[in-house]
């Protein structure tokens, strides 16, 4: 007999770590680690030179994949791609971006451009937490979970705050959870072994 997944208040670890990143992210050392974690994910960037990136747009808190994405633009000659989000049925899919100011949202108010879906090869995924071995915690909707199933040949890149790191029994990964083939923090690259 097999004994029973651990048992874990993810919703309240969730909203734990949101209010620290946000009021952490508002500091000097927040605003200090911006740059930091973009220049660490650059680097990661440079070793995959990626012709689609798949990006995200920043809530509260969490790290701002823009200037990233458009230096990557320019230094690759890649293109862009944001995520659009639907609620029935549940699905997301990227779209086309060219960087530029967006004017149409998803279904849950989300910038996203309009345009057909595309998929791209490496895809940045944003962590409120995230364990050493690759293991990540995000808003609980699943989408990206579900969009990079669907996807597996696609580079997955997690994007977290070195503060949002836990410990793997902290996180109690499920067994339908898949490690990241890394994660960059603004301290160092986390990657499973």
């Amino acid at each position: 007999m097999t004994s029973p997944e651990p048992t874990l208040d993810r919703p309240a670890l969730r909203r734990r770590l949101l209010a620290a990143h946000q009021a952490w992210c508002a500091t000097p050392a927040g605003e200090a680690a911006q740059v930091q974690l973009e220049q660490r994910l650059l680097d990661v960037l440079a070793q995959l030179e990626p012709d689609v990136l798949g990006v995200y747009w920043p809530m509260k808190g969490e790290f701002n994949p823009r200037t990233l994405a458009l230096r990557a633009q320019a230094q690759w000659d890649c293109r862009l791609a944001l995520p659009f989000a639907q609620r029935e049925p549940v699905a997301m899919h990227f779209r086309p971006w060219d960087g530029g100011e967006l004017s149409s949202v998803d279904e849950y108010g989300l910038p996203s451009p309009a345009g057909k879906p595309v998929v791209p090869d490496v895809v940045l995924v944003p962590c409120v937490g995230f364990t050493p071995e690759g293991f990540r915690l995000g808003y609980g909707g699943g989408y990206f979970d579900r969009y990079l199933a669907a996807h597996p040949g696609v580079t997955v890149i997690g994007v977290a705050w070195e503060q949002a790191r836990l410990s793997r029994e902290e996180l109690a990964p499920q067994a339908h959870d898949l490690p990241l083939m890394a994660v960059v923090t603004e301290v160092q690259v986390w990657s499973p072994d």
